[in-house]
């Protein structure tokens, strides 16, 4: 069949070249319109409720919100983890979907059950549905600075959330834009508890009065001599002479009580649990742009700077935007660092091309169908969605090399047939019919068993697409995309190639021994092999011997989930002692970002302390996540590595109470975002009991310092908080006319601070709260005396009805599928990520005694490894299965196929050898290499058997034993240039990746390192090890047709 499409493909030369054209055209559309980011998203489907219970404690919002919320999702249709956090005034519950789940449906999902749990919800909770963004859409930063001092955080934070916010929630692709730092602007009620006794007014009716005294009615309309004239009476509070002017109620007399008779009225800032600091020099306001689910990170990037430029103009005088974070340069250095990696492999295989052919209008047709393989790829991924990263771009540049394979061995199998032709017409040209008939005839020989290797290269990816979760999500694009340009390449090879070859090899052909480079290759090859033909069995045993050699360096080699991959930013994310207060967060803040500054790489350094203000982070105030730009290369200090700089800055950052971690921002997110854990190994401690789980968490914290390779380990802590409690005496509240809501309610308003509303005031909206003064709450003794009017006007004090103490309590709870969780945060340096959780496992199994109820278990980058491992275990003997039933369909026979893949083994020594020397571990990524490595070698494999069956062929249908050896030595010695051209086009191809540097090199290089390895070995056994093979295989089946033609008659 692959034949006859060959010869089809000849007859109809004028409509491949003109499918060829049209192929071109829509490849470079889709290469124009196919969206761009720097990594794939690699975040599960997540749909986030967060809800907000002003002033609660964290128990109080676990046990009314949060378990509530949690429990009920957990019969979500297709949630696989419900993940809750209780903080103080803030509830967040993540969903967290199967793979392939649909974001929107998943939604409508969240929503629909969010409503049967609505009513069992405190009053003044209030779920929202968390922005249609994925775990990684914080893809551009910024601060408002003013460098004059002529506006205070206030003011930059009411620009950040009334100007800037809106307009930029506008541009296309952008979910949400969350405002972080300064202060958000409150107009505060500080009642006087001496007055209100005295005018008999209690807390509620100024709280009723305040919100009876702020609002707005319309009257409809009203027609007067023919016009229509619309009603309204206005009411909003706007300034503070309003506020002082509100009637709360009527003394004797008819003498109204204002506001301003029992309260002093001010603007101040909101209570906050969010701190933005920049460089040191203070803090700032500042805002994130989160980006939509399927988003294109590149353009909205763009659009949000080309909009951020405009809207400067409409700043105050002194007031600038400073970036902070901007992944589009992470993206442009990576797939520029592709693009030109391309590039480099189009050149260098061009090169090697014309080099073994030395032939240039030869080379040309190899040359010409690479960049159309690479385009129809682009084609598929732009169809598909897959967009240009460094993954998708990857596996494009470890296919190139691969891809003009089958039009190097169809260019030379065509050289010697001209060859041939004019060895047997000596005195006649070829050219016309005949020309075409020896071009075809040459595709045509050995074009099926080209096509079928090429078909096998592209399914040997198969266990790359079985992968499940991020691992899956990570290097699908590149299975993809790789599988794509294979199958093109084995398409055009059949259709395209055969009809370049008949346009483009023309002229004189030079003899394959004019060649120095094949004659030297000749030389070399021959004395080897006739070894190996002379003493066959003694060759396999030595290949056994090599390839035990990689037992050697497979028990030295380390475990990885992924290699640590230099963003070009990184995040500094301490997590300070629990009951930290907001002042001390900013000090400390400030004080790590002047430390940061002083190394000299260091460009900008944004500090966060706690949480933005939106659904997508739930960081407790204890939490520091400090974004560091670094200037461009060329500005580092000589022998400056991004390693030798966390080194550095490690040492630079040096804070009692602080335990440094260093990750990537991309990673971090992700990794927060599937497993919670914010570093490269979590372990997490589940139980009913708060107790039990914090001490059994301190425990593995302090056996996980002792472990090698554990840089630091923090265990967060259930019991840090410090709490108030005032516990009310039931009966001696009833004497008073009290009952607990009345108390409850003066120490959320009196205490606490109520808001009870906000002012209007154009677009901006500020929210106004009562509260009693500062120096009759600061202290435990005060709050006893805080006076409490009872119904019947009667004044006492708090601590008459209720008891006040000072006690331990949880700053925040965390619970995953129900459970209540804490998580001990390991940051690995200087070691493989599998040996340190293996003695980490080791040293908790001996020295941590778990309580009954109370459960472990590891997390972060190491539960992916896990799972990519048992998956891996499964299918790579499945696909090994496929190849070898292919290369039976390819061969018909059984030991024919047997013996091609008993050569991968031997590609499986260089790869693993080449690993251990360059000091890589095994990860994921390793693990690609060698899939793809075993598609390459089966290849190569294929192309040595089928010259061997050719120049056997040629012997007649009963070669004697002399015959089969000469024919066998024949077949490896007359095509060695095809076998040099596949092998040196592979590396090639790869070599540039191999030694890259940039953005994704750090993956890129752990893929390519194995198939390099393994070409250098592969080959060169295969070339010895086939032979002799074959040689034996051939030898035995002339030994039983001799026997079988004896016993006949």
């Amino acid at each position: 069949m692959i034949a006859a499409i060959i010869r089809a493909s000849v007859k109809a030369r004028f409509l491949v070249l003109l499918a060829a054209f049209a192929l071109v055209a829509a490849g470079l559309w889709a290469v124009r319109n196919t969206p761009v980011d720097a990594l794939p998203d690699l975040s599960d489907v997540q749909v986030i409720i967060r809800t907000s219970y002003p002033g609660q404690a964290p128990q109080i919002v676990e046990n009314q919100v949060t378990y509530p919320l949690a429990t009920t999702m957990l019969s979500v249709p297709g949630a696989r983890t419900v993940r809750g956090y209780s903080f103080f005034g803030d509830s967040y519950v993540y969903v967290l979907f199967e793979d392939g789940t649909d974001l929107y449906w998943a939604r409508s999902r969240v929503l629909e059950y969010l409503s049967q749990v609505q009513a069992r919800l405190p009053d003044t909770a209030r779920p929202a549905l968390g922005p249609d963004a994925t775990g990684v859409g914080w893809v551009y930063e910024y601060a408002l600075v003013d460098r004059t001092g002529q506006h205070d955080l206030s003011q930059l934070r009411s620009l950040q959330d009334w100007f800037l916010r809106y307009e930029l929630k506008t541009v296309p692709g952008v979910a949400e834009v969350a405002s972080i730092g300064g202060m958000v602007r409150q107009y505060q009620v500080v009642l006087d508890p001496a007055k209100l006794a005295g005018y008999g007014v209690t807390h509620q009716q100024v709280v009723a009065a305040i919100r009876q005294g702020n609002g707005e009615a319309g009257g409809s309309v009203m027609e007067l001599a023919e016009t229509e004239y619309i009603v309204r009476a206005n009411g909003y509070l706007t300034t503070l002479d309003d506020f002082r002017a509100v009637p709360i109620r009527t003394a004797a007399g008819g003498v109204p009580v204002q506001l301003g008779d029992v309260a002093t009225v001010q603007i101040g800032p909101e209570m906050r649990r969010g701190i933005a600091e920049l460089n040191g020099e203070g803090e700032v306001a500042g805002g994130v742009v989160i980006l939509r689910s399927g988003g294109n990170a590149r353009e909205t990037i763009t659009a949000v700077r080309e909009r951020l430029e405009t809207l400067k103009a409409g700043l105050p005088a002194g007031v600038e935007v400073v970036t902070v974070y901007d992944r589009s340069q992470l993206i442009d250095r990576a797939i520029e660092n592709l693009s030109t990696k391309l590039l480099e492999e189009f050149f260098v295989v061009a090169l090697v091309c014309g080099l073994f052919l030395w032939h240039a209008r030869s080379a040309l047709v190899a040359i010409i169908t690479l960049p159309l393989g690479v385009l129809a790829a682009f084609i598929l991924m732009h169809l598909q969605g897959v967009n240009a990263n460094i993954m998708s771009l990857g596996g494009i540049a470890i296919a190139v090399g691969a891809m003009v394979d089958a039009a190097v061995v169809m260019i030379e199998n065509a050289h010697k047939h001209i060859e041939r032709w004019e060895h047997d017409h000596p005195d006649e040209r070829l050219a016309g019919e005949a020309r075409w008939r020896v071009i075809t005839e040459a595709a045509a020989e050995v074009g099926p068993a080209l096509f079928l290797s090429l078909v096998i290269i592209t399914l040997s990816f198969i266990p790359v697409f079985t992968l499940q979760a991020q691992e899956g999500r990570l290097f699908a694009p590149l299975a993809f995309t790789k599988s794509y340009a294979m199958a093109a390449a084995a398409i055009l090879s059949i259709t395209l190639v055969p009809v370049l070859m008949g346009y483009l090899i023309r002229g004189r052909i030079p003899a394959e021994q004019s060649n120095p480079i094949n004659r030297w290759l000749t030389y070399i090859y021959r004395r080897p092999l006739d070894w190996v033909l002379h003493r066959p069995r003694a060759t396999l045993l030595i290949a056994l011997a090599v390839f035990a050699t990689s037992a050697w360096p497979i028990s030295q080699l380390g475990g990885e989930f992924m290699p640590p991959m230099d963003e070009g930013d990184l995040l500094y994310m301490p997590t300070a002692l629990p009951g930290l207060s907001a002042a001390k967060a900013s000090e400390l803040l400030q004080q790590t970002d002047r430390m940061i500054r002083t190394v000299p790489e260091v460009e900008t350094v944004f500090g966060k302390a706690g949480r933005a203000d939106t659904a997508t982070d739930p960081a407790p105030l204890v939490m520091f996540e400090t974004t560091i730009r670094f200037k461009p290369r060329d500005q580092w200090r000589p022998g400056m590595t991004p390693e030798k700089l966390v080194e550095a800055l490690d040492q630079a950052v040096r804070v009692p109470g602080l335990a440094n971690i260093w990750v990537p921002p991309i990673r971090n997110r992700i990794d927060m975002l599937a497993t919670g854990i914010k570093s490269p190994v979590g372990v997490k401690v589940s139980g009913a009991d708060l107790q039990a789980i914090d001490r059994i968490a301190a425990e593995v914290e302090a056996v996980a310092k002792t472990v090698p390779g554990v840089s630091s380990a923090l265990a967060e802590r259930l019991t840090g908080g410090r709490y108030i409690d005032i516990d009310i005496d039931r009966q001696a509240a009833g004497r008073y006319g009290l009952n607990i809501a009345d108390v409850q309610s003066i120490v959320a308003g009196a205490v606490g601070g109520e808001t009870i509303g906000q002012t209007v005031e154009g677009l901006a909206r500020y929210p106004i709260s009562v509260r009693y003064p500062r120096e009759i709450r600061d202290s435990l003794s005060e709050l006893r005396a805080l006076p409490v009017l009872t119904p019947s006007g009667q004044q006492i004090t708090l601590g008459t009805v209720a008891d006040l103490q000072v006690t331990d309590g949880p700053p925040m709870l965390k619970s995953e599928n129900g459970r209540p969780t804490t998580w001990v945060y390991i940051d690995v340096r200087g070691r493989d990520l599998a040996s340190v959780v293996g003695d980490l496992q080791t040293a908790v199994a001996d020295k941590v005694t778990l309580t009954p109820g109370v459960s472990i278990a590891y997390s972060g980058q190491f539960e992916y490894l896990t799972r990519a491992a048992e998956r891996l275990k499964i299918v790579v003997p499945a696909t090994l299965l496929i190849i070898f039933v292919l290369l039976y369909l390819t061969f018909g026979r059984f030991d024919e196929a047997a013996l091609i893949m008993a050569t991968l083994p031997f590609a499986l020594t260089g790869g693993v050898w080449l690993l251990y020397l360059l000091g890589y571990h095994q990860s994921v990524a390793t693990g690609v290499g060698f899939i793809a490595l075993a598609g390459l070698s089966a290849e190569f494999g294929v192309v040595m058997l089928i010259y061997l069956k050719t120049a056997l062929n040629d012997r007649g249908p009963n070669p004697g034993p002399v015959e089969v050896e000469n024919a066998v030595r024949d077949g490896a010695l007359l095509r060695v240039r095809p076998k040099a051209m596949t092998v040196a086009v592979i590396l090639a191809g790869l070599f540039p990746i191999l030694i890259g540097h940039g953005a994704g090199s750090e993956v890129m290089s752990r893929i390519a390192a194995p198939v390099i390895g393994g070409m250098l070995t592969a080959p060169l056994l295969s070339m010895l090890v086939i032979p002799a093979g074959y040689l034996l295989l051939r030898r035995r089946r002339s030994r039983s047709n001799t026997s079988a033609q004896g016993e006949s008659p």
